[in-house]
Parts: C-alpha cells; structure tokens; sequence
C-alpha cells in the first residue's frame, strides 16, 4: 500500500529516494483519498475561501498556517492555495499535526490544512472553524462543506490516497486478479461504509486509471515543490 508522499510528493522533495514511483511498481488500484479540511481559529475574519483569499491579500505574509512538517502533504496544501490564488501565507512547520492544531484553536497561527479524520472533533465541536474541503468533489462525511475549487479557487485539489501496487514486472493476469480481488472488497457495502466513517472516499479504479493517476500527481506535485522551494534533505 503507498501513499500520497511515498508516490506523489517524495521523488521531488528529496534528491535520492531508493525507487522509481513509476518504473518500480505495477499499479493495482487506487483504493482510497481523503481530503483535507481548511480550517481557520474561529477569531479569524474570514467565514468563505473568497473571503480567506482577500485577507491574505490585504495582508501579505502576515496570515501564518500550520503543518505537521516541512514538504508535508499539509505544508504543500498550502503552498498550492498560495500559487493557484496568488496570495502568500507564512508557513509554520511543527513537530506533528497535534501540535499544529494546538496552535491554531489557541490563536497562536490563523489556520491549517488537515486531514478529514484529524478534522472532525475539531469541525464538530466548532473548536475550529472549517470553510472548505480539499477534494475535487464533496465529502459525505461533511457534505455542507464547499470544496476549495467550487468555492473560489477552480482546479484546487488535494488528497491524501491510498493505493495498491505490485512488483513491477508482476504478471498482467495476477494483476488483474489483484484488481478484482481488491474491487470486489472495496465495494462490499459494509467495506465502503467504514471507509466513509473514517473520512475516506472508496475509489477502486484500473490499473491504467491508478498509473495515469500516479503519473499527474508526480506532475502536480513536481511544481508546487519546486515553487515553494521546500526540502527535507
């Protein structure tokens, strides 16, 4: 199973990773995303994204968001909110997305991008203010939300996935079988529906789907590093 970063992000953020995201593996599916929630402290100006993009351009620099990390999926969140609108926040790295939620409820940054499951305490007991989701598309599990692309920012999309991949060289009827294997279980009904009350969305597409996925995320996030200058090593 990989991950958003180990796929996505990582074959830009550090010099040398020890694989090929694309040569090294035989995609099988992708099972799941999850979105990320745009939070603010509840003191901050701003209920709407269209809103949040204006403050940040009255105050350029001055508007602080946190991550769990630098070259996090959160931390580049973020920068790709700056690069599509046009803005510049001040990013805020810390040690764990824990410690970057204490901040923004106690006001000491003005807003952060995390995870749906990370999230919901936080929506739910209005300890945060959320204005948008990340996904291309509404989440069930909190569908009053806008995403951030129908709420001002056309295109904007951010997941954290889940997929399935084989050996490269694996052969094209085992990866099929996988496939099917994995398909079949995702939409179990009973499957699906803890995916969902956990935050995520069940996907299972085509191994050709989920490479030509893998392909444009490596693209996506090839460009937002490289804008934001962000590195780990």
């Amino acid at each position: 199973m990989a991950t958003v970063a180990t796929l996505g992000i990582n074959a830009s953020l550090y010099r040398k990773i020890p694989y090929d995201p694309v040569n090294d593996f035989a995609p099988v599916t992708l099972v799941a995303s999850t979105p990320s929630v745009l939070m603010l402290n509840p003191s901050v100006p701003a209920g709407t994204v269209k809103e949040l993009i204006a403050l940040a351009r009255a105050k350029p620099g001055q508007l602080n968001f946190g991550s769990p990390g630098n070259g996090s999926s959160h931390h580049l969140a973020g920068e790709l909110f700056d690069s599509m609108t046009g803005v510049k926040m001040t990013h805020v790295p810390y040690k764990g997305t824990a410690a970057a939620l204490i901040d923004v409820i106690a006001g000491q940054i003005q807003l952060t991008f995390d995870t749906l499951p990370s999230a919901m305490p936080y929506v739910k007991g209005k300890k945060l203010k959320a204005i948008a989701v990340t996904s291309a598309t509404r989440t069930r599990s909190l569908p009053e939300l806008p995403t951030v692309s129908e709420a001002g920012v056309p295109g904007y999309e951010v997941t954290s996935w889940y997929g399935a991949l084989a050996p490269a060289g694996t052969p094209p009827d085992i990866v099929r079988k996988l496939n099917a294997d994995f398909v079949h279980t995702i939409r179990i009904p009973e499957v699906s529906e803890k995916m969902v009350e956990a935050g995520a969305e069940p996907v299972a597409n085509t191994p050709d789907q989920f490479a030509g996925f893998i392909r444009s995320e490596l693209k996506k996030w090839a460009k937002v590093v490289q804008d934001s200058g962000a590195r780990v090593d």
